[in-house]
Order: structure tokens, then sequence, then C-alpha cells
């Protein structure tokens, strides 16, 4: 048995593109929102670590499918780049659905931290199957 290590140059640019796009995300996600997820984790604030776990999973699974489907980079970008707009829309919807989103994440409320959490990921999981070729 060979064992070839042709395809790891490609898994390596991939792998790191796609931490890099996670980084981006989560970067612009944290600035979108009107209060300070880190300060809160940091804190012990378990409804900031379950919205923004929701947010990063609602993003992760559709980069996963552009990764896997990507012809090329830039062809993955765009992708990754769809799927943030679609996270960003999905934040906006429960910030209109869930009134003082921020207040009540703050105040440590799971249930608007937890519906925030199922927007992302029902979001994320929708824009990866509209991916498929």
């Amino acid at each position: 048995m060979v064992i070839s290590m042709a395809g790891l140059p490609a898994f390596l640019l991939y792998f790191v593109l796609g931490a890099a796009l996670i980084a981006c995300f989560v970067a612009i996600y944290l600035r979108l929102t009107a209060h300070d997820e880190i300060a809160l984790i940091r804190g012990g604030n378990l409804s900031a670590a379950i919205a923004l776990g929701g947010n990063v999973a609602g993003f992760s699974v559709p980069l996963e499918k552009a990764i896997a489907q990507a012809s090329s980079i830039p062809d993955l970008v765009i992708w990754a780049v769809a799927a943030m707009i679609i996270q960003f829309g999905a934040y906006g919807l429960a910030r209109v659905l869930i009134p003082e989103l921020s207040r009540k994440i703050e105040e440590d409320r799971l249930p608007s931290a937890v519906m925030l959490a199922v927007i992302a990921v029902i979001s994320g999981t929708l824009a990866a199957a509209s991916m498929t070729a």
C-alpha cells in the first residue's frame, strides 16, 4: 500500500483559508452586535457563548460545503462571502423577532440566545443546501 501526500498542499491551503474565513466572519460578527460577546463569555455568560457558537456553526456549515465544491480559491471566497451575508441577514432577522436581543444576552437569558443560535444554524444549513449544483 502506497500513501500519497500529493494532496497535502491543497488540503493545507483550503484548511488555512477556511480558518481565516471563519476568523473574518467572527471579527465582523463581533462588530455587528451591540454587546461584547468575548467579555460576556469570559465573565461566564452562557447566553453569549451559545449565541456566538450558533452563529459560527451557522457560517461554518455552508463554508464547509463551499470548500467541498470550490473549483478555485476565488470561487470559495465568493461562496464564503455569500454565506456571511446570509448569516448577517439571519442576525438582523433575529433582532427583529427578539426585541432587545443584545440586552437579553447581556442578562444571560438563555431562550433568546438559543433562538438566535437556532436561526443562525437553520440559515446556515439552508445556505449550504442551496449551494448544491
